[in-house]
């Protein structure tokens, strides 16, 4: 991974990073990958930072100081979904039979998608992890955060806003409809300025993305008008597909390209583009 990095080093990039383990290997990893990012001298992003399983909660007690430790030698900055539970493939080894897991897709099961896999397995006189094993290749969420630690990460002043969404599920994680307005929930931790800056300009400054994320004069124009009083999150784990309240207006380079509020949302046509480092 160091070898690597030197190469992002030199064209001027950021070494993002999900970490080798967010569960009882979680300390070790933060040191993997500051180490790598640190000997190739390229700027550390920690992808949507979690302490997961219920053997791990609250152990963000421990992670981020040791995160702000490694920030005095090298520059380090993470992202956060203000949900508690994750999204990945099926996997048997995060079927416990402790948390939760919500099927989100599954190849050989699609009748299956939306229900716990708990009550697939119930059904099917089955182990949760024998019914994991049926229902794969598939996807799921996995209630596997404390929501202490989820606002700890959300509060911490290195933390940037991200969805994670995968657009692509036929029931995705609500985070991909949600995140952004849902983590105005944690607005009482924040000024408004601060509150807008970590989802806007702060990732812009961290992903090395220019004349981006900032309401000024010369920058491109994204510009997302809401209302602060009413903003809120429609999406559920079992609705996920909800459309957010109080976005009025979304402009993309300086295009119209979502407008709400009056009635039914409507999408107008995109003039997003790719970007690339420096645009």
């Amino acid at each position: 991974m160091t070898a690597l990095a030197r190469v992002v080093a030199r064209h001027g990039g950021v070494y993002a990073t999900h970490l080798r383990s967010e569960m009882q290997q979680i300390i070790e990893a933060l040191h993997e990958a500051g180490d790598s990012a640190f000997n190739a001298g390229v700027p550390l992003v920690i992808s949507h930072h979690k302490c997961a399983g219920p053997a791990n909660w609250g152990r963000t007690k421990e992670t981020l100081p040791l995160i702000e430790a490694l920030t005095l030698r090298q520059q380090i900055a993470m992202d956060v979904y203000p949900y508690v539970a994750g999204s990945t493939v099926l996997r048997e080894d995060l079927v416990d039979g402790v948390i939760d897991v919500l099927l989100t897709w599954s190849e050989p099961h699609p009748e299956m998608t939306g229900r716990l896999i708990s009550d697939i397995a119930r059904e099917w006189g089955t182990t949760e992890q024998e019914a994991c094993l049926r229902l794969k290749p598939g996807g799921a969420c996995y209630f596997q955060m404390q929501e202490e630690d989820v606002e700890r990460v959300i509060a911490h002043p290195l933390t940037m806003i991200g969805s994670d969404g995968l657009p692509h599920d036929r029931h995705p994680h609500p985070r991909l409809w949600g995140a952004f307005p849902r983590y105005w929930r944690q607005r009482r931790l924040f000024t408004l300025e601060q509150a807008v800056h970590k989802m806007t300009g702060m990732t812009a400054r961290n992903l090395r993305i220019a004349d981006r994320g900032l309401l000024r004069v010369g920058a491109i124009a994204d510009v997302v008008v809401f209302d602060p009083e009413t903003i809120a999150d429609t999406a559920t784990y079992d609705k996920p597909h909800g459309v957010s309240l109080g976005v009025e207006r979304v402009f993309v380079n300086g295009v119209l390209a979502y407008r709400g509020g009056e009635g039914e949302a409507k999408v107008l046509p995109r003039a997003g583009r790719m970007l690339t480092r420096g645009s």
